[in-house]
Formats: structure tokens, sequence, C-alpha cells
């Protein structure tokens, strides 16, 4: 598969200096403190940044005559876990968002003895080297770098069992709370405080591959980023597997040959995944969330803005369950339910768009005619016991899916997925709030259960929700918006209480798209290829592939797409996302 998908990359008119060798980047900073009787170094890391490395390559080789590393300056890990255990809960997956700031953990007396050691260091003159979050928080600071990493990144070293939360000492410990502490307290923590000094960061360095180290100027990174926001781009997906896991996205993309499956792809998803900047050749990897907290208001549009803040509220991905198995039956919370419990601001509605079907693939939708809720429960919770399995056919309606069929899937309705389907899922961005219902008696790749979320389920399954309601409210809502000779557009969806719109355009000829005042998502549903232009030549021309998710921000107000290349002449089908 071609790079443009798997690894695909924003072009910078920007031309910056990059260094790309820990060498380079060891002289650069000897360069820069040599003729300076005291030099301080902070390097800000972001939570599980490989501090190791950082030692070996960068510290040790500049000979500091002190080196500090900045959880020095905190309290202990026990009083932390004090501290934040209402935000934690005794929940393996769900927590409390939390609001604290990186100074709500401040050791004072420790802080007070370390300024003490570096103005001894002061009086006598030297190198010092501080590392880690916070490293930045002592005054005395003559250059700051900042070591950014992407959530996906972060989320792979929990797994990996060689990293612990930000002071925590629990390396080794069940991923899935490491990262419900990532997700409800170390991120939010750390994304705060990013962004609090972002004015004193000097320079970016990027060891998302660690053999390959990226330094750039600060200011000619975001400089970088405000080129993202007035073009087309794609991000960097993950693909990883699950128990549930197909065949399909391996075949279509040649990625992740060596699983046993690929489960899902977060292809269009910047709170998790990343920015290629291509700097005249030079590939920095960037948080693609960083784009959010530094140009949400040009990315999202007024309106979006206004009402998400620094969110991205639109979210793509794959859930593939070719030649696999059904997703779990799962509802999402309703945003009261959401907000009291967790601490967010809205919810996850969602949709799905059938990209492949096969053998009779059906999704479980809502539930059957007659179904009294007090009786689903007993049902689910007697199965949850391993003693007796769920009666799905009893209880849940199915529908048989096809290639193309658009399911709108409103918080409060029970859903799932049925094996040999391959679904582009269209929904809100809180990512973290499926509750479980039923998981068809598996295990996880670790041997555990996968755990199922009944007492948070119950409260939001919308009973009313039968066959019935179902079909009339939630299944393949076309409705022809316009259309003229070689396109039609269709909207479909999502349902009236969800906060998003999808519109499908089949076209064989050139269509323009108007932006609906929104950032808008799109990807490529029918076609091998496609161009996207500007009727005003604002931005170069964007080529895209079969299955690729792309983001049009909100300062392009219009644009054109087109069939090309290999599918030149044949008509071909896009689905576009914006904000109501």
């Amino acid at each position: 598969m071609k790079s443009s998908i798997v690894r695909p990359k924003i072009k910078m008119n920007k031309k910056a200096s990059v260094l790309t060798t820990y060498e380079d980047i060891v002289y650069f900073i000897k360069q820069k403190s040599e003729h300076k009787k005291n030099f301080t170094l902070a390097i800000e890391c972001y939570p599980v940044t490989n501090e190791q490395l950082l030692l070996e390559k960068i510290i040790t080789p500049l000979q500091p005559s002190m080196t500090l590393h900045a959880d020095e300056l905190f309290i202990k890990a026990e009083e932390i876990n004090t501290r934040i255990q209402e935000n934690l809960t005794d929940d393996r997956i769900f927590g409390l968002m939390s609001h604290h700031k990186l100074t709500d953990f401040i050791d004072k007396e420790n802080v007070k003895n370390i300024s003490k050691r570096l103005e001894e260091q002061t009086k006598k003159g030297g190198f010092t080297a501080i590392y880690g979050m916070g490293a930045s928080l002592l005054e005395q600071v003559d250059m700051v770098i900042y070591v950014d990493l992407a959530r996906w990144e972060v989320q792979k070293r929990y797994r990996s069992g060689n990293y612990s939360n930000w002071l925590a000492n629990n390396a080794g410990e069940d991923s899935l709370k490491m990262i419900k502490r990532g997700y409800f307290f170390e991120w939010p923590l750390a994304d705060c405080y990013k962004q609090e000094i972002v004015d004193s960061i000097d320079y970016l360095l990027d060891i998302h591959d660690e053999q390959s180290p990226k330094l750039i100027a600060y200011d000619d990174y975001l400089q970088g980023l405000a080129e993202v926001v007035s073009q087309p781009f794609s991000l960097i997906p993950f693909f990883d597997p699950g128990v549930w896991g197909g065949t399909w996205m391996q075949k279509q993309f040649g990625v992740g040959l060596t699983e046993k499956n690929l489960a899902w792809s977060f292809n269009g998803v910047p709170e998790e995944n990343s920015l290629l900047l291509d700097f005249s050749g030079t590939c920095v990897e960037v948080p693609a969330n960083n784009l959010v907290f530094n140009y949400a208001e040009k990315l999202l549009g007024e309106r979006a803005f206004g009402r998400f803040g620094h969110e991205f509220p639109i979210r793509f991905n794959f859930l593939d369950t070719m030649d696999g198995q059904n997703l779990s039956l799962q509802v999402h919370p309703k945003v009261d339910y959401a907000q009291k419990e967790f601490g967010v601001n809205y919810t996850q509605d969602e949709s799905y768009y059938v990209l492949e079907a096969k053998n009779d693939a059906v999704v479980y939708l809502g539930v059957n005619e007659g179904v009294k809720k007090e009786e689903l429960i007993h049902a689910l919770k007697e199965a949850e016991k391993g003693e007796t399995g769920f009666d799905d056919e009893k209880y849940i309606y199915r529908h048989t899916m096809a290639k193309h069929d658009h399911y709108s899937i409103p918080a409060g309705t029970i859903h799932s997925s049925g094996k040999d389907a391959v679904i582009l899922e269209i929904s809100a961005t809180p990512n973290r709030f499926t509750f479980k219902l039923w998981d068809w008696d598996r295990v996880d790749f670790d041997g555990l259960p996968r755990p199922v979320n009944i007492d948070h389920g119950e409260p939001n399954i919308d009973i009313y929700k039968d066959e019935q309601w179902v079909k009339r409210e939630l299944i393949n809502p076309f409705t022809i918006i316009d259309q003229g000779e070689g396109w039609v557009e269709e909207k479909t969806g999502l349902h009236e209480t969800e906060f998003i719109e999808t519109r499908r355009h089949t076209f064989s000829k050139k269509v323009r798209h108007e932006n609906h005042g929104s950032v808008n998502v799109l990807n490529l549903i029918e076609g091998d290829e496609a161009l996207v232009t500007s009727p005003e030549g604002k931005f170069e021309p964007f080529l895209i592939q079969y299955a690729q998710t792309f983001i049009i921000p909100a300062t392009i107000d219009n644009y054109e797409i087109e069939p090309c290349g290999a599918s030149a002449g044949q008509t071909i089908k896009t689905i576009k996302a914006f904000v109501r």
C-alpha cells in the first residue's frame, strides 16, 4: 500500500533546519552553551518518554557538572495516588476527568533544596541538565527542549510492561488501568502543562523513532503547524489487533502482516494520531492534538470552536471483522450521564458506514419488539456470571448489512457489528465510553476476561429503541440533497439527536463541496483515486486513495473532488462529516 495512507506526509513550505543525529544535537547544545559560565538545559518530557535514552545519547555526552531528574520536584507517588483516587476510582476502565495542574503536586521543600543546589552550582560555574516532566519549572533555565509523544505511542509503551505512568512506579500493571490513569489524569495534566509553557520552549525533539531523532526550533515547528490548517491533510493511522479482528485491513493496506488479525484502525482521531511534517525531505512526527491546542479555531471553524473549544469533535476509524468475530454488544452513555459520572463535555454518539460485508453479515441494533428492560438486564447479568449464555436472538434486533448501508447509533442504543464486515465508524470523539453488555464469553489476548459494564450500561439503555423505531429512525436515512449531471449529494444522517451530519457524494466528474462552516472529515469509500483541488488555487492538489481518511480545515470554504488516475471516468463515492 502506498505511503500516502500508512505514513502520509504533509509538505511544509516553511524552511527549517532539522538536526537528525544525536551527535549533531549534542554538538549544537555545546555550541550554545560553551561561552557561558553557567548554563542550564531543561529537557521537558511527555510522560513515558524513554528518559534513559536521553541520558545515554544526549545528557551524558554533554558531561554536565550536575544532573537532576524533574521527579525530584514532586511529592511521593503514594501521596499522588491518594490525591487522585477520586479520579482513578476502583473501576478497571472508567474514572473521573482530572482538572489538576502539574504545580498541584510540587513538593515545596524539595524545590527549595534543589534551588539551593542550583545556586551553589551557579557560583562554581558549569553545565546543569534537568530532565523529565516539569524540568523547566525551575527559574534558572537557559534552554528548554520538549520531547513530545502521540497518545497511541504512549499506549503501546504501557502495554510493553517497560514503562510506568508518571510518578506511579507501576510498570507491568494491567494496561487497561494504565490507560485509564493516562486518559483521566496523566494526559490532561501533561497537555495542560505543555500549553502553559509553550512560549518558553526553544526546541522540539521527536524521538518516536528512537534511532532517528529530529530536533527543530519550536517556532519553526509552530509555523509548520500553521501551514497545516490551510490545506487538506491526513493523519498517521494506527492499526491494532483484537480478539474479534479480521483480515481486510491487512490485505488492503499491507500492514500488520505478522499479527493474527487487525481489529481497529484509528485514522481520523487527532487526539491519538500523529502528523508527519515534511520539512524539505526531513519528516518530523508530532502529536496531532498539538494542532488542536494551537490552531483550534482555524481548524474547526468559529461555530465548532465555540462549542468544543480545543477538542476535535469528529472521529473516523475502521472496525474490521472480515473473517473475524462479532464486536461486543454495547451501549454508549447519554450526555447527562457522561457529564455527571466522568466529567466529560459530550458523549460518544456514532454511526456505522458499511464499506464491505459478506456472508449475510448483520448489525445488532436496538431490541426486539416487546422486550422489557428488567428481563434484558437480568439475562445479561446471568450471562455475566458465566453459568449461562446470553440469548441475543431473543432480545436484540438484528439487521442484515449490505455494502454502503449507513446506520445511525445515538447514545443509549444497544449495538454491535457482526462478523464478516468492514465498518467505517463515524462518531463523536470521546472514545473511552463504551459500556460492554455481553462479549460472547471471550477472554482478551492477555488471558483476562474482557470487562463488561452492565451497571453503567443499564441506566443508559433506551429500551424504546426497538425494531420498528430502529427501522424508522436509524437505518439508511438517505435523502437526496442535490444532484446534477454526473453527481448526486445525499444526506445520510446522523440521527437528529447527534451533532454530526454526514453527506455522501456519488460522482463521475468534478463535484464542488462547501464546508458548511465547519471542519470537514472525509473518506473515499468507493474508487481507487480522487483529487482534491481548490477552485481559487489556495492549496496544492491533494491526491487521495481508496479508504483514506482526510481532513479539510474550516479555513477552506470550498473545494472540489474529482475521479483521477485509475478512477478517471468512473463513478466513485466519498462520505463527509461536519458539525451541524
